[in-house]
């Protein structure tokens, strides 16, 4: 791993999920939901938090409403929105009173830094836009506020006409605003081009160095690297998202940006990196949005390693295979399982398992044979660490057996049939099961309704096993895949199911192969309870 630069000035992260997050495709946010996240960000340590567009809607002006009602302890709540309509002063523009209204020292207005945009867009005058940019910051420096201006369309801009969106930068530090942000709004500029406009711009205006951000798009998959490239270059502030969220492509990612600066380059951002992985998956539930497994620094699987060779070289220097150390952004190194794996990743993976099974392990060869024979009949442990680690106990002989499946029987519903059991029925059940268990001598028959047959074993599963172990009640299903292996077989095919399980603090996945789908299910359901009362209460009540 390369040891940081020498530069150690703060950066400022400024943060943009509140408002440019909500303009994500998929994505939605609750006003509880950019309270959350608000403070969230705040106890993160970012500098600035964009909260919305002021007077744009109700929720983003309840949400600057709610918002003086609380203390944050570092961040300082921004609030966001254009500069004058054509036509009309500062004092008579609605959007401009939100701005002075919504209870925020600091604002960030976003105008025109492109002649052809004013012209086209807006429908004004390249005299007129200065006039727009000039007049609105004086009116809200007069309100007392600290205004920042965000260049919308500077790079394109100064590619057409340099001049020109020099001239409305100027305008900006004329009228007294504090930051100057360059806006990539299109995304299509690619970095050694940010390099050149970046050094062209201070080269004309050299009091703008360390007084301007960043604020890159996406739609060129380059908005982490300008934005870094940008802050080396000078920019004191970074505008950010959470997990990248944004307009269309996204903007550049707070979970890439701040890493690279402060691991790689050795700026000031935040106070503590550890805190980042966990943050980027709370931020994913709250958006109630998946979180992409293989992002970078936070990704689940951004340290892990699948093949043998990388895996014993990662062991014995894990800089090897790794930029940085895991743990420095509070993520995990992980060992992937398959067939292209040797006994080096079974050793490793099985004593990673350490503290919970009280053993260490010198010879994996019979893990490793029945990896491969189980492999070669379609399961897959890569993904599945909890099946894996059940799979390590039942071949050492420490498996325990919390329960004894008896039998179960499942039932599907044809809801287009008015003669089925669930024909009048609108609550969407299409399935039932009955499940036979026996605990301690003790034998548990139950049976649910499902919406397909897979929720009803579990329902029924669960229903069964709660009255003995009552910490099963915490326990529900996060996502199930199918995989067909082999689909030449049509109807007879193999499949492969794929669970994940929570019970509110972590997930597991667990990994079912059979002919039939049902079995394939209810195999990884088994298992995923049995890896459930392994880590959890422990004894029958």
């Amino acid at each position: 791993m390369s040891s940081p630069l020498t530069d150690t000035r703060h950066v400022s992260i400024y943060d943009t999920t509140l408002r440019e997050g909500s303009q994500c495709a998929g994505i939605s946010f609750t006003l509880a939901d950019k309270i959350t996240l608000c403070m969230e960000l705040d106890r993160l340590g970012v500098d600035y938090i964009e909260g919305g567009v002021a007077g744009g809607s109700p929720k983003d002006d309840s949400f600057y409403k709610e918002m003086q009602g609380k203390q944050l302890s570092h961040a300082k709540l921004v609030a966001f929105g254009p500069t004058v309509k054509p036509g009309l002063s500062p004092e008579d523009d609605r959007m401009i009173a939100a701005l002075a209204d919504a209870g925020t020292s600091f604002v960030t207005v976003f105008g025109k830094a492109s002649e052809e945009q004013a012209s086209e867009i807006l429908g004004v005058t390249p005299e007129q836009n200065l006039e727009m940019i000039s007049s609105t910051i004086k009116y809200l420096i007069g309100k007392s506020k600290t205004v920042f201006f965000d260049a919308e369309h500077y790079f394109d801009g100064y590619k057409a006409s340099p001049d020109y969106s020099l001239s409305c930068l100027r305008a900006a530090l004329d009228a007294g605003c504090s930051e100057i942000v360059l806006c990539d709004t299109n995304g299509g500029v690619l970095p050694f081009e940010i390099e050149s406009i970046i050094k062209g711009t201070l080269s004309v205006i050299p009091e703008l160095a360390g007084h301007f951000g960043i604020h890159v798009h996406n739609d060129s998959g380059t908005a982490d690297y300008s934005t870094v490239e940008a802050v080396r270059l000078g920019a004191d502030m970074a505008q950010v998202a959470l997990n990248g969220w944004g307009e269309r492509c996204g903007n550049a990612n707070l979970f890439t940006v701040v890493p690279n600066l402060t691991l790689k380059l050795g700026f000031d951002t935040i106070p503590d990196l550890t805190v980042l992985y966990d943050l980027a998956h709370r931020a994913a539930e709250t958006a109630n949005t998946k979180m992409w497994e293989f992002s970078p620094f936070v990704g689940k699987y951004a340290f892990s390693h699948k093949a043998g060779v990388h895996i014993d070289a990662v062991r014995k220097s894990s800089s090897s295979y790794e930029h940085v150390d895991p743990s420095s952004i509070g993520n995990a190194r992980k060992f992937m399982l398959s067939e292209q794996s040797g006994r080096a990743a079974v050793i490793a993976k099985t004593n990673a398992m350490l503290p919970r099974l009280g053993f260490s392990l010198d010879d994996a060869g019979v893990i490793v044979d029945k990896i491969k024979e189980l492999e070669l009949g379609g399961y897959q442990f890569e993904g599945a660490d909890a099946s894996f680690e059940m799979l390590v106990k039942d071949l050492l002989g420490i498996k325990k057996s919390w329960f004894r499946l008896n039998t179960y029987k499942v039932v599907v519903f044809d809801n287009d049939d008015p003669k089925s059991h669930a024909g009048d029925d609108k609550s969407g059940v299409t399935a039932s099961a009955i499940v036979d268990v026996t605990v301690d001598n003790r034998r548990e028959i139950t049976a649910d309704n499902g919406i397909g047959p897979v929720d009803a074993l579990d329902k029924a599963l669960r229903k069964a096993l709660t009255s003995f172990y009552p910490s099963i009640a915490n326990m529900y299903l996060v996502d199930y895949k199918v995989r067909v292996l082999e689909s030449k077989l049509a109807t007879e095919s193999v499949v492969r199911v794929v669970i994940e399980s929570s019970d509110g603090v972590r997930n597991w996945c667990t990994v079912g192969v059979s002919g039939d789908i049902i079995k394939a299910s209810f195999d990884a359901l088994v298992d995923s309870y049995t890896y459930m009362l392994d880590n959890s209460l422990g004894k029958p009540v």
